[in-house]
């Protein structure tokens, strides 16, 4: 009997049991996105729906507890994280002025049509119209994961708009602050000097602090799970500074973004584990707590509110979609960018909550009967709940068609790289320090995921007594490699060879696999002058012609704070020139990172050129011709930076002498460095078929270097009359 009772204890709506709770929730955020797919419908948009319907205004199974809101506030703050961290620094910075007009357009416009539409359509005071208008020019990035699921996210008009959030939430949130204040009777110069100065203190901790403790944590703990719990508290740390400091915490969490973002490289294990939890969770607990704050009862049981929500939503999308046109006009943006603009800063929530909230529970007087008079009333708190509602649909939906037309274009273009051939990639495995920076290397040289094969090699030669335990032993290495790969969504093939060398080996599996770069590893603590790149390494380049990058890490590569090239004089002569370049872009890029070449005059005009057609990141270039001198660059080289040498090998068109002290002095003077050598392909009449391994050109170099060798005075007495 007790368990019947209890059985039916636990199915009393709305339901209390926290089992059962969170199993229904997870269930909506399965189920609901499955079944709107198929009919095209933006899954935000159905999980808002889904909180209406199994909210307290609805089916009442579920009430708005601590725990939904705890869920939303951390999914919020969660969207403006990942909003921060998934962009392109470099394109930020380069479109901050445009963020900053679209954040004074989108917040000026719904200021100057809601304000004067309150005062004279709604009989508000001038303060309660003012209020009213700034909760319009707030706006929440609701359709923000609508953006990233179809890889638009990172455009110049998302950018834009995601940028001008943050203003206009600031602009929009300070109002509210300023009014708050004024009606209490307490504005004065003290209140601004403390604002002013709460806010300043707030943003140095972040941006200047926050990165040094991320750098120095992400150096010694590599464990994934503390190094994600790290990041979380982090962000909610900077969400609780910018609450003391007296603006909204979601601020903190994209500032908190932003300054993590270079540490925290796009492809990433602890990139994709911080995508995945948000979307899989926490955003969608939000927007189910969104959707159970609305009241469509609303809509029948006052006229009032029914026209102050008619009101509120057409002044709400019409002054947004006005600051879109405006920023399209003045940046001569095309009408889908125009329309992902609108479809981003359309939907309201958060701020808009806080600040109707806020309203609502001012008391400004009474009236004759006594009852309260606000400084927002009822009618605009059920209006507010039907707009939130209307705009996030209409939100969802621009975002998505702008998203496709979008996404179909980019797609063209990577459709036709594509076309050009995937790219085979081949990994070295043989010693257990050097496979973290390897791997590392492989994943940060993708520009897009899936956009090359990798192979992760270990040889096992005749030579070896024990070969089941060597095996064991290079299993263990490579199941850490793919582990690391799968975490980030990249497949790594594992093989295992035996053959009588291990540069055999890896020159047999080149052939049977068709790969088009090799990476290999130099071991951690290595002094030995002439063994930087070992004995293995030495016989592989000699006997490969395929690129070849040896990698030397001396900490995580998502720690670097710039990249250092020296380029060899004529290199933009090579074959694969382009695709060097490419990939030091490539990593430049995840790592937002500077970049600083060196060459001659030559060379980098030809890198600065090719950057400029394939819209690489800015970088600096300085003159630098004289090897004889290489280790001047050490003055510039600091232990957190990466190093990149690209050379050649004897029978490469850029081959000099001077390159064959190269991995000497990198073993000698930059053990201590992250450093990484590039060594372009040998391409001409080279054959794998026929196992040739000496292409015309290098013996022509060879010819070369031994006719400088005998010295002109032998040749001034060859080319003497007579003999």
């Amino acid at each position: 009997m007790a368990i019947l009772l209890n059985a039916e204890s636990m199915f009393e709506l709305p339901l209390s049991n926290p089992v059962l709770i969170f199993s229904l929730v997870l269930f909506i955020i399965l189920f609901v996105p499955l079944l709107l797919n198929r009919i095209k419908v933006p899954y935000v948009i159905g999980l808002i729906l889904a909180g209406v319907a199994v909210g307290e205004h609805g089916a009442n199974l579920l009430r708005r507890d601590s725990s939904i809101v705890l869920f939303g506030t951390v999914g919020l703050i969660y969207i403006m994280f990942l909003a921060a961290l998934e962009i392109d620094m470099k394109e930020f910075k380069k479109n901050s002025s445009k963020s900053l007009i679209f954040g004074v357009f989108t917040f000026a416009v719904p200021m100057l049509i809601a304000a004067p539409a309150a005062r004279f359509l709604l009989g508000f005071s001038w303060i309660s119209s003012i209020l009213f208008a700034s909760m319009l020019a707030s706006h929440t990035l609701i359709s923000y994961p609508v953006a990233a699921r179809f890889n638009v996210h990172k455009t110049k008009a998302a950018i834009i708009a995601v940028g001008g959030t943050i203003i206009t939430d600031i602009l929009s949130l300070l109002v509210l602050a300023v009014i708050a204040k004024m009606s209490q009777g307490e504005i004065n110069q003290a209140f601004w000097i403390q604002l002013i100065v709460s806010v300043i203190v707030f943003a140095l901790i972040v941006w200047f602090v926050f990165p040094i403790i991320a750098r120095w944590f992400f150096k010694h703990f590599d464990d994934s799970i503390a190094q994600y719990t790290f990041v979380l508290a982090m962000v909610f740390l900077g969400s609780f500074l910018a609450e003391l400091a007296g603006i909204e915490p979601i601020i903190g969490a994209f500032l908190s973004g932003l300054a993590l973002n270079r540490l925290i490289p796009h492809h990433s294990p602890l990139m994709n584990r911080i995508d995945f939890v948000g979307n899989a969770l926490f955003i969608p607990f939000f927007l189910i707590g969104v959707g159970m704050l609305v009241d469509i009862q609303v809509l029948f049981k006052s006229a009032e509110s029914l026209k102050v929500a008619g009101i509120m939503t057409v002044a709400a999308l019409v002054s947004k979609w006005l600051a879109a046109l405006l920023t399209q006009k003045s940046f001569k943006m095309n009408g889908d960018e125009r329309t992902l603009i609108f479809g981003l800063s359309a939907a309201r929530a958060a701020a808009t909550l806080a600040t109707v909230l806020v309203g609502y529970n001012i008391i400004i007087g009474q009236n004759e009967l006594g009852e309260p008079i606000r400084l927002l009333n009822e009618d605009v708190l059920n209006g507010c709940l039907i707009m939130i509602l209307i705009t996030c649909t209409i939100a969802s939906i621009e975002t998505s068609r702008a998203a496709v037309k979008i996404a179909k274009k980019l797609n063209e273009g990577a459709n036709k790289a594509a076309g050009q051939g995937t790219r085979n990639i081949l990994i070295a495995a043989s010693k257990e320090d050097t496979i973290d920076p390897m791997i590392e290397l492989a994943l940060l040289m993708q520009p897009r995921k899936h956009e090359q094969n990798i192979f992760v090699l270990s040889v096992i030669s005749s030579e070896t007594v024990d070969r089941e335990s060597e095996e064991r032993r290079l299993r263990k290495y490579q199941d850490r490699m793919v582990t690391t790969a799968a975490a980030t969504d990249v497949i790594v093939s594992p093989l295992i060879r035996y053959d009588v060398s291990y540069a055999s080996g890896i020159q047999h599996t080149l052939e049977e696999k068709r790969i088009h770069e090799v990476i290999i590893g130099q071991q951690k603590g290595e002094k030995d002058p002439g063994s930087v790149t070992g004995l293995k390494s030495q016989k592989l380049l000699a006997r490969c012609p395929q690129i070849v990058y040896l990698i030397h890490g001396m900490q995580p590569l998502n720690t670097i704070g710039k990249i250092t090239v020296v380029c060899s004089d004529r290199v933009e002569l090579e074959a694969s020139f382009p695709m060097l370049i490419e990939r030091i872009s490539t990593i430049g890029k995840q790592l937002n990172c500077d970049v600083h070449y060196y060459s001659s005059e030559g060379t980098l005009a030809s890198i600065q050129a090719y950057n400029q057609a394939n819209k690489g990141p800015g970088a600096k270039f300085t003159l630098f011709d004289d090897w004889s001198d290489f280790l001047i660059l050490s003055r510039d080289v600091r232990t957190e930076d990466l190093f990149v040498v690209i050379c050649a090998r004897p029978g490469n068109i850029s081959y000099h002498d001077a390159l064959a002290e190269v991995p000497r002095h990198l073993a000698k003077y930059f053990n201590e460095y992250n450093y990484l050598l590039m060594y372009p392909d040998l391409q001409a009449d080279f054959s794998i078929q026929t196992g040739q391994t000496e292409r015309t050109g290098e013996i022509l170099q060879k010819g070369i270097n031994q006719i400088s060798k005998t010295g002109d005075k032998l040749i001034r007495n060859i080319l003497k009359p007579g003999n």
